[in-house]
């Protein structure tokens, strides 16, 4: 398994070996001597596994959860393909605001981790894609917030050529700036006791 540093502080794109055969392909999805390495940090307890699946056009995210107490994620594709966007929202960070975007795909699988404290949003590319993310904390509606994708300020990578599908709450999410006007963002600070008091 080979790993690539993101241009997000903390977050890391994994890419396993594929074994391919006449039934089918096959890889190891998660190394925990890789990850460690990449990371600089054990793998994180995992309190709740998350699967969704998509309309080609479906935007999820910008989702983040508040810190304490804070939630790291390691997501891959189970199914089909997405862009997968990570943006820094951490109040202090040396990568503040900044993100990045990798192209997942099934077929050629890769993962993804990110620490505590981003921001997370996929765009599925297809019908039925199925995006898995193991999390570290288990769901509380009161600690879970968002930010629009689509602002245009954050600039992420939406293709001009699919019809966005948006939920709601999505819809309706501030733009970042806002979000930091009503001091919804964790600290760089918070966040990086919360992945030592897991572990780290």
């Amino acid at each position: 398994m080979e790993y690539r540093k993101l241009k997000v502080e903390g977050a890391v794109e994994f890419v396993p070996r594929l074994f391919p055969d006449a039934r089918g392909q096959f890889a190891a999805l998660y190394q925990e001597s890789v990850f460690a390495e990449a990371a600089g940090r054990p793998f994180f307890p995992v309190a709740q596994t998350n699967c969704s699946v998509s309309q080609r056009g479906a935007l999820r995210g910008i989702h983040f959860t508040a810190t304490p107490p804070g939630s790291m994620k390691y997501v891959y594709c189970a199914h089909g393909s997405f862009i997968d966007m990570v943006v820094d929202l951490r109040v202090g960070s040396p990568t503040f605001g900044r993100w990045d975007a990798i192209h997942i795909d099934s077929r050629a699988p890769r993962a993804v981790f990110l620490p505590a404290g981003l921001g997370h949003a996929f765009l599925s590319l297809e019908d039925g894609t199925a995006v898995t993310y193991l999390c570290s904390e288990e769901y509380a509606a009161e600690n879970e917030f968002g930010i629009s994708a689509l602002d245009p300020a954050l600039g992420l990578p939406i293709p001009d050529d699919i019809e966005i599908i948006l939920s709601e709450r999505d819809r309706g999410a501030p733009s970042m700036a806002e979000a930091r006007a009503q001091g919804l963002f964790p600290s760089y600070a918070d966040c990086l006791k919360t992945e030592r008091a897991d572990g780290s």
